[in-house]
């Protein structure tokens, strides 16, 4: 044998013991870096699926306030329709929206006990006409009717809702 050829198998034998030698640090290596692609990877799909948990959340908590400021205006629409109840019932209590009781046709019946305040104090009703009746049933006649100075500011319902009082007390 030549000493090229023991040259030649000593290089082989030192390469292959080297080969040898390094193969499992090179598996080592792979393994490596395959498992830290596989944990980028899990990384990355937690990451996303945490993002879209935290979107969803975040527009179910929107939604929620949303919903909380439509509940909130719902109450204070409540409160305030019970606070309107309230004040309406303290005037029914105090006599002072008796006229919403009675109709058109009962005033009459009720003119001596129904409490609709200063108005009737004063012989003149809500809507602004004056009323002639005394507190004893009898009409007055104090120059209103001659045309001169409520007549002539009255509507025609107004005029008439008059001439109709003074019909049933004939």
């Amino acid at each position: 044998m030549s000493t090229g050829l023991i040259i030649a198998i000593v290089v082989i034998v030192l390469i292959l013991i080297a080969l040898l030698v390094m193969l499992p640090r090179m598996r080592a290596q792979a393994q490596e870096r395959k498992a830290q692609k596989e944990l980028e990877s899990r990384r990355d799909r937690v990451a996303t699926e945490k993002r879209e948990a935290g979107s969803t959340r975040a527009s179910e908590a929107e939604k929620a306030e949303q919903q909380a400021v439509v509940a909130q205006q719902q109450a204070k629409a409540q409160r305030a329709e019970a606070e309107k109840l309230e004040a309406e019932a303290q005037l029914h209590e105090r006599g002072m929206a008796d006229d919403k009781l009675i109709e058109d046709h009962e005033r009459d019946r009720f003119s001596g006990v129904a409490g609709t305040g200063v108005a009737d104090r004063d012989d003149t009703r809500n809507d602004g006409v004056r009323d002639d009746t005394r507190d004893d049933g009898t009409v007055r006649d104090d120059g209103v009717r001659d045309g001169t100075t409520d007549d002539a500011n009255r509507s025609d319902y107004e005029q008439g809702r008059v001439d109709e009082r003074e019909t049933e007390r004939r």
